[in-house]
């Protein structure tokens, strides 16, 4: 983060486990940079926390190939919003949380915009779709993961992770 007395941080959660996750993070963070400002998209808990969410993250909240096909045109609409935000106000660092079929797509743009990114909650790259990693290791900055397993798998690819 840059040396400024009010870093500007992005938390981006998609649904209500990563809005949980989002506020801890945010709670956490403000006892280190306490005049720390929080954007990005989150819920009531990230909001409480005092983040300001661009949009509604219920926007997001879609579940089911039927539900998640009809909503497609909105949900890239308001992952191209959103980067287009974040790209506007530069925040020091973008963090994004779960929900990687969306957040992964926003840290790409932002990282290839110079911005550093975090991912909070790991993907289940060891068990499925093992090719994200070469797309993960070229656009995320750091990796928090939740379990060892996960940080072994991550250093193994060249991942940062924490």
């Amino acid at each position: 983060m840059n040396s400024s007395p009010a870093p500007l941080i992005a938390v981006i959660a998609g649904e209500a486990s990563g809005d949980l996750l989002g506020a801890g993070l945010i709670g956490a963070l403000r006892e280190r940079f306490p005049g720390a400002r929080f954007i990005g998209v989150g819920g009531e808990n990230m909001a409480a926390a005092g983040q300001h969410s661009l949009f509604p993250m219920e926007k997001l909240s879609v579940m089911g190939i039927t539900e998640v096909i009809a909503h497609l045109p909105e949900l890239f609409r308001l992952r191209r919003r959103l980067v287009d935000d974040l790209l506007a106000r530069r925040p020091d660092v973008v963090i994004t949380i779960d929900s990687p079929d969306f957040t992964l797509g926003v840290a790409k743009r932002a990282h290839a915009a110079g911005l550093k990114t975090v991912h909070y909650v790991s993907p289940s790259v060891w068990a499925w779709r093992q090719g994200r990693i070469k797309g993960i290791r070229r656009d995320i900055d750091l990796m928090l993961t939740l379990f060892p397993f996960e940080a072994r798998f991550y250093q193994e690819h060249g991942v940062p992770v924490a």
